[in-house]
């Protein structure tokens, strides 16, 4: 059996290749929107894609199944769940698909995968057991388990509630989990677990960097799976301190329910020059993403500029700073357009309409170009600042993380929020906006200021401001 395992950091995303090297045949598990990458790994072993399958509907990624779908590669998806939850693109199309329901199975080759109902993080969800039965296995080597069971932790079943809007929802799902939960805990210790997620990923609120475990390593270690001698404990702590899901996760489960828009093959923005870069300045009816360096943004960017810089954080910013239909245009490292494209189609945010490079950008402030600051200072600064000012300070921490300590009077928006709560944020006098260490609140603060905000950011580590002797209230 051929078995690889993709990661995608940016996404802490885990998709699997599952080969039997007999017929050459293979399928995909979880796949991202980006589906050659997984083209490349089959021609290397020399092995046929012919299927690819999802465990859910995902919140937080566009999937890649209805992508293998438009080349006749057959796909597999979860028919558990009520009305609400089915894959509405597939009912009734002319792909090639099974829908799955609980212990129904399908062969690649020789291996056998039997899909396995799982609900809790979502209704629908679905892992699956992989066998080897060419080398005479009788039972599973061990599951890709989706959002259902990760290293360290489990799938979050807020999300419904949280995510996307539904009411009432949230208890009854950790409920559920915790009834499936149960039933897994049953499966023998060494079968193996291949998670849907690693750290980084919001899917938990405390996922390990470690790509795989057992069964039996997760139920010694394992802090969620260790609340579950009674279903009240386990309800109590998995919906404790989850943290404030990204805007974008509500638009990806609607996405992928309904059927992401098919690309064929990743957009190709064209390049602009200065003349449009003058276009851009305080129109909001674009979303032009500056990806420079955090204090080159500072000292001097177009106004109206959406700061996210292209590292771990840029589709969690781009997704929850970018409305949906808006046109949008990069200024970038022209190497780097692509890693940027692929970034944001995994989000699903296809209308990239065309580039300036770093260069471009210099010729655009030669030219005149209108540049606009952002004022910052540091958190030993804040704290004499906020002894002596009449200032509003806005707090775009997890709301955890401001209930352990905060300046007194702060609002708590949490920064992957920040665009649908903007009006809880007043439009007049100054707003002091921090974050624990200046990465979430550097973003932030940029797109106060794009819908006109008059923002002093702070840049360090909050404990500075503590040292000062300025205390901070629980």
């Amino acid at each position: 059996m051929f078995f690889k395992q993709i990661f995608e950091p940016r996404l802490a995303q885990y998709a699997y290749i599952v080969g039997c090297q007999a017929s050459g045949e293979a399928v995909v598990i979880d796949p991202m929107r980006d589906i050659q990458q997984y083209y490349d790994i089959a021609e290397k072993e020399k092995l046929n894609i012919v299927a690819a399958a999802d465990t859910h509907i995902h919140a937080d990624y566009i999937s890649g199944l209805r992508e293998f779908a438009e080349r006749g590669v057959k796909v597999y998806a979860s028919d558990e769940g009520n009305t609400d939850w089915k894959y509405e693109w597939l009912l009734g199309s002319n792909y090639n698909y099974q829908l799955l329901k609980d212990r129904d199975l399908f062969m690649i080759g020789n291996i056998e995968i039997k899909a396995i109902h799982t609900p809790g993080h979502t209704p629908e969800h679905i892992i699956y057991a992989i066998t080897d039965s060419a080398s005479g296995a009788k039972e599973p080597m061990g599951y890709a388990t989706g959002d259902f069971v990760f290293v360290g932790d489990v799938g979050r079943p807020d999300l419904l509630e949280s995510a996307a809007g539904m009411k009432d929802v949230m208890k009854p799902s950790a409920q559920t989990l915790y009834k499936s939960l149960v039933n897994f805990k049953k499966y023998p210790e060494y079968h193996q677990i291949w998670p849907g997620h690693g750290a980084g990923s919001a899917c938990g609120k405390a996922l390990g960097a470690v790509p795989d475990s057992t069964i039996g390593y997760e139920l010694r270690y394992n802090a969620s799976l260790a609340h579950t001698d009674s279903e009240e404990n386990f309800v109590t702590f998995i919906l404790k301190d989850q943290p404030e899901p990204p805007l974008y996760f509500a638009r990806m489960k609607r996405d992928n329910k309904l059927g992401p828009k098919v690309l064929g093959g990743l957009p190709k923005p064209s390049r602009i020059g200065v003349d449009e870069l003058k276009k851009f300045v305080r129109n909001t009816n674009v979303a032009l993403i500056d990806t420079r360096d955090r204090y080159d943004f500072l000292d001097g960017h177009i106004p109206g500029a959406i700061f996210s810089p292209l590292d771990k954080q840029f589709n969690t910013t781009a997704g929850s700073y970018i409305e949906e239909g808006k046109p949008i245009y990069l200024i970038i490292d022209k190497n780097r357009v692509t890693e940027a494209v692929r970034d944001l189609i995994n989000v699903g945010l296809d209308n990239i309409a065309g580039y300036a490079t770093l260069e471009d950008f210099e010729d655009y402030k030669k030219q005149s170009g209108e540049i606009e600051k952002t004022d910052y200072t540091t958190f030993e600064k804040a704290a004499d600042i906020l002894k002596s000012n009449n200032i509003q300070v806005v707090d775009v921490r997890k709301h955890s993380e401001f209930v352990g300590g905060h300046a007194k009077g702060a609002i708590n928006v949490p920064h992957t929020r920040l665009l649908e709560r903007l009006d809880e944020v007043p439009e007049n006098g100054k707003l002091l906006v921090h974050c624990s260490a200046g990465g979430r609140s550097a973003v932030a603060a940029a797109l106060l200021q794009r819908y006109g905000r008059d923002v002093l950011y702070v840049d360090g580590e909050i404990g500075d401001m503590q040292k000062t002797g300025y205390e901070l209230v629980k």
